[in-house]
């Protein structure tokens, strides 16, 4: 299991939240997932023999934000 962190510089609305907690939430593997809109940081805890941190961060810019740094850390 690990955790990553992701920095995003274009949060703009509550519903960002909400569709980007919906699309990492689907993922196998992801269990856990926290849009800080006010930070503009995702948080997903996940199991990285399931998932990548990349497959994660691609999701994101699939969504259309631009993922300014990303730090992943084993749980």
């Amino acid at each position: 299991m690990s955790k990553i962190t992701m920095k995003l510089d274009d949060l703009t609305c509550p519903s960002c939240m909400t569709k980007i907690e919906g699309a990492l939430s689907k993922k196998t593997g992801v269990t856990n997932v926290k849009v800080l809109f006010n930070a503009s940081k995702v948080k997903a805890e996940f199991d990285d023999s399931a998932v990548s941190a990349e497959d994660l961060a691609n999701v994101v810019t699939d969504l259309g934000y631009a993922v300014q740094s990303r730090k992943v850390k084993p749980l």
